[in-house]
């Protein structure tokens, strides 16, 4: 009876999916069918109660106000100062230019908090500017998809909140387990572009003219409005002079200050960010909701405790279970985006978690490097989606040349597994 209703509710979920329906609706429609079929606890009293619980969180507070400054500066010219500041450093490192797409897609994920708008923004600059300077068009492809996934695992991050949020973590620790192992990605990203370089030396153009130090440093005042930013969100943070939504409103002002003196934020502009950040956190928060009332009617009917006992019995290791985890997020990244397969999950997996005795701050961290390979798989990869409408190109194509990205994120994966402080010991410095 148990496979049954599963093998019904996980139907009726792609069946629904399938037909185009969205997905918070969907998640709220396949809990009503659970309830109502299977348990006695009355549905519209549930569903009001949880749906209300799950939109009224003080917590998910920050995740707009992230979502606004990410808008704000996707907005101004900060991007463009960016590349400025950054190119006259990496004219000798091997790749050159192409180092532009990670340390850009690193800087802009700790203020923005999305893959897709550190994709759309650092590619809007450098993939018109790369490809005029004879870069190949393959490469600087593969960087790009790879670094910009770094949007969700850099903080302040969204997914991360919506993952705290649904498992009952603290985000300010999430944010600061983040930290080394967004450093860690981006070194292994560039890593790979030196050693394609050298490989490939007839393929990099020829460096610019050089410049004296002191050029550099002035290139590198441009630099100077989003590290700011970025010390103040981080550092308001993981001073503990400010919670995680206290650092998101001073995030927002922060940006509104930067885009104001930069002459980029008229009316015009603030009513695009502030509309542009309306609807992507009203979709993120219909997920979430239906999410919650699923969550729940699992809960009535029983197949969190069911699953996590037979998982249980598999008598799987931890590394066993992480590696059927893993394959399990990256298929469901093939159908859903990023926020969805958090809250769809946690629910059905954190008593299996707990069982295992896996920390459930690692655990988030884990969650978000698979949703981050997940954001790189066709035929549902968001940030794919963002290249082919810059590039118009196939997105098998884009898919083929993200591979050697998703390798090295499935490597981060197993490092972080047999190297578990590389997440955990920040964490544990800022709390002791």
């Amino acid at each position: 009876m148990d496979i049954t209703i599963t093998a019904l509710l996980i139907g009726a979920l792609f069946l629904i999916l399938g037909c185009g329906v969205w997905v918070g609706l969907t998640l709220t429609g396949v809990a009503w069918i659970g309830m109502e079929l299977f348990t006695s606890r009355p549905v519209g009293d549930a569903m009001a109660v949880t749906i209300w619980g799950a939109s009224s969180s003080w917590t998910l507070t920050a995740l707009p106000l992230f979502i606004w400054m990410g808008e704000i500066l996707f907005r101004t010219k900060l991007s463009e100062d960016m590349f400025k500041g950054l190119a006259p450093w990496l004219e000798r490192l091997p790749g050159r230019l192409l180092h532009t797409n990670i340390i850009g897609s690193t800087i802009f994920a700790a203020v923005s908090g999305s893959s897709a708008a550190t994709c759309a923004t650092i590619g809007k600059m450098t993939l018109p500017e790369l490809a005029k300077r004879g870069y190949p068009e393959h490469i600087t492809i593969g960087t790009l998809a790879g670094a910009s996934t770094l949007g969700l695992l850099i903080p302040p991050s969204i997914i991360m909140i919506v993952y705290g949020v649904a498992a009952n973590v603290s985000i300010a620790q999430l944010f600061i387990a983040g930290v080394v192992p967004g450093i860690l990605l981006a070194g292994l990203f560039m890593g790979y572009t030196m050693v394609w370089a050298l490989l490939n030396p007839g393929q990099i153009p020829p460096p610019g003219p050089s410049m004296t130090f002191v050029e550099k440093l002035r290139e590198s005042r441009n630099l100077l409005p989003v590290v700011a930013l970025i010390g103040a969100v981080l550092g308001s943070v993981y001073s503990g002079i400010a919670t995680a939504t206290e650092s998101a409103a001073l995030g927002v002002v922060g940006a509104l200050v930067i885009a104001t003196l930069q002459g980029g934020m008229g009316w015009q502009q603030f009513r695009d960010s502030l509309l542009g950040a309306t609807r992507l956190y009203c979709m993120i928060a219909l997920i979430l909701a239906g999410a919650a009332f699923l969550t729940l009617s699992m809960g009535y009917i029983g197949l969190p405790r069911q699953l996590a006992e037979w998982i249980g019995a598999l008598g799987l290791s931890q590394l066993q279970l992480i590696v059927v985890l893993m394959g399990f997020y990256i298929v469901l990244g093939c159908f859903l985006d990023g926020i969805s397969i958090v809250v769809l999950t946690m629910g059905v997996l954190l008593p299996t978690i707990e069982k295992a005795g896996i920390d459930p701050v690692w655990f988030g961290i884990f969650v978000v490097l698979v949703v981050e390979m997940a954001q790189i798989t066709p035929p549902v990869g968001f940030n794919l989606f963002v290249l082919q409408g810059m590039t118009k190109k196939e997105i098998n194509y884009l898919a083929k040349h993200s591979v050697p990205m998703f390798l090295l994120m499935v490597l981060a994966v197993l490092l972080i597994y047999f190297v578990p402080g590389i997440v955990t010991w920040l964490p544990q410095q800022m709390a002791g």
